[in-house]
């Protein structure tokens, strides 16, 4: 894409004053203008996702809106119902690009459920759901800076799209004209009824959903447990402090992360998983009681979670406080004798493997998916065509992003939230902590110690240094890893898993997709794939050991190597 000429259109194009003045501003920033007009903002199966700006590589009215038109001319092509359901987050913009999105949708005679203040994406998903929507759509770029917002878009089902839908997507946003103008304004479209508000009977059902996922709440009141909550100033505050308080929980809000902020001032990059997003709520609880700090992302689909240890507080991984739920929800229902037969559990191939050991343990299957919770949400969706969804007991990511239930077909941190606060009134009734519980699964099944880098890349070619890192990987297989002998390779892209020591290869029964892992026996794994939506190549490491030192030993030299 010639990025001047590309410029020179949208100068030329009959814009809003707001928008001509942001074109001028930038006229002889040549990096800037590459950077915004010198391709297009891609559209994938989790949608799309960029900084907001002008231009046809950043996020604003037009792109989303083309987005959107996409989107419905996809949805008018099929038999599903020609009915669509929108939400959005706290972010700037988001409830503007919402209601573009709603009269995209209206103009090709779709009727859209569209939130009437801001709900987190598990609640959009359990709304495409129960309001029998052919798609839906949240205005959210989850946990990235406020910089970025993103379209996150689902199928029938209420998982993220899949491939097959969002390539048909693509195609028709390629024949879509910029700047189309609106045939009716969205206040028009409400008044004709095309347009809806979701009402509050839906949060209701929700709510009760949720609830109906517990298993011990009454333990909760009996410990009379103390939590600070920060939404990071999304869209968390209302569901999840309504949900615990029904759960007779004490929680000491945030007050500066309390109320909706897009520039996120206390919290430059809302992300849970990094120990930064919880420093406002270590100052509150150093202040007030306080068993365990809770934290959710700005759409609140991600949790993570602090306790007290000694003078200050420990931040748990997502993988600890997976691995740590799933033992919980997995005891309680065995204490009830209530796990059912063929019970399955989830999780991302990138998260811990200690959780199949605690599936074992109680007799649960556990399923490894590619990276992506609509991954997971398909295995809900293959046990609930068969009649037995009940089989579903737990599904986690390490990413901080937790289910229990069938409700949802995206993580959930209302729920997670709720059985934090279950799984810490039960062990503070037993005199314990959330720290002694993670020490005795360690103690039980070994130390494994997880580390994710990500290696962010620059420039316009960045996607094509992440193909490179790829290739260079799999054409020089290392022999060793921090000293730990490479005894296999899965590489998903081929779908072949292969034996180093003997040679034999046998098939990965998993959807193809650029994830390469090397296997180092017992003592743990490398696991390499560049990110669907940002420049950026991951590496999850797992390191086990007899003891946590020589697991953390073995962590550092592995991390070392790999990142030379």
């Amino acid at each position: 894409m010639d990025y001047l000429k590309t410029y020179e259109f949208w100068c030329q194009a009959d814009l809003p004053e707001d928008v001509r003045l942001e074109l001028a501003e930038i006229a002889n920033e040549t990096d800037e203008l590459k950077a915004r007009f010198g391709s297009e903002l891609q559209f994938g199966t989790a949608g799309m996702r960029g900084i907001m700006g002008v231009g046809s590589n950043r996020l604003n009215y037009y792109t989303v809106r083309r987005a959107a038109q996409g989107m419905a001319g996809w949805l008018s092509s099929t038999e599903l119902p020609q009915k669509a359901a929108i939400g959005y987050d706290s972010r700037h913009n988001s409830q503007l690009f919402a209601e573009a999105c709603a009269v995209a949708f209206a103009e090709a005679g779709i009727h859209t459920y569209l939130f009437d203040r801001l709900a987190p994406t598990p609640m959009l998903s359990y709304a495409v759901r129960e309001l029998k929507c052919g798609c839906g759509i949240v205005i959210s770029a989850s946990h990235n800076a406020g910089a970025y917002n993103g379209v996150k878009c689902y199928g029938p089902d209420g998982c993220q799209m899949t491939d097959e839908p969002a390539a048909v997507v693509t195609e028709k946003i390629s024949h879509i004209p910029y700047f189309m103008p609106e045939t009716k304004t969205f206040s028009s479209f409400m008044q004709e009824g095309l347009i809806s508000y979701i009402n509050q009977d839906l949060w209701e059902a929700y709510y009760q959903t949720v609830l109906n996922e517990m298993v011990s709440p009454e333990r909760i009141k009996q410990s009379g447990l103390n939590i600070v909550y920060t939404p990071l100033c999304g869209t968390g505050n209302e569901p999840v402090r309504e949900v615990l308080g029904r759960l007779g929980v004490n929680i000491a809000v945030v007050e500066c992360q309390e109320q909706p902020d897009g520039d996120f001032k206390t919290c430059e990059y809302p992300n849970p998983e990094t120990d930064a997003a919880l420093n406002e709520s270590y100052k509150v609880a150093r202040t007030v009681p306080c068993d365990v700090i809770l934290g959710t992302d700005p759409d609140c689909d991600r949790l993570a979670i602090a306790v007290p240890d000694g003078d200050g507080f420990r931040k748990l991984s997502g993988n600890e406080l997976g691995f740590l739920l799933l033992d919980y929800v997995l005891k309680a229902r065995s204490e009830k004798k209530d796990i059912p037969d063929g019970a399955i559990a989830v999780r991302s191939i990138v998260s811990s493997p200690l959780a199949d050991r605690v599936a074992e343990h109680y007799g649960v299957t556990m399923k490894a998916v590619l990276t992506g919770f609509k991954y997971i949400g398909g295995e809900i969706l293959a046990l609930e065509e068969l009649g037995q969804a009940n089989r579903f007991v737990f599904g986690f990511e390490e990413s901080c992003g937790y289910l229990k239930g069938t409700y949802a077909r995206d993580k959930d941190a209302v729920i997670a939230s709720a059985l934090v606060c279950e799984l810490a009134a039960s062990l503070k009734i037993e005199g314990m902590s959330i720290l002694d519980a993670l020490e005795n699964l360690y103690k039980t099944y070994g130390y494994y110690l997880s580390f994710v880098q990500s290696v962010e890349l620059t420039g316009a070619d960045a996607m094509e240094k992440a193909a490179k890192m790829m290739t260079d990987l799999r054409q020089n297989i290392p022999e060793q890893i921090g000293g730990a002998k490479v005894v296999g390779v899965r590489d998903y892209r081929t779908g072949i898993a292969k034996n180093l020591n003997n040679g034999k290869e046998t098939k990965i029964e998993l959807p193809k997709s650029n994830v390469l892992e090397f296997l180092l026996g017992e003592q743990g794994s490398v696991i390499v794939r560049p990110s669907g939506t940002e420049p950026k190549v991951k590496f999850y490491y797992t390191a086990i050991g007899e003891t946590k030192d020589s697991a953390q030993l073995l962590l550092d030299k592995m991390v070392a190597q790999m990142s030379i």
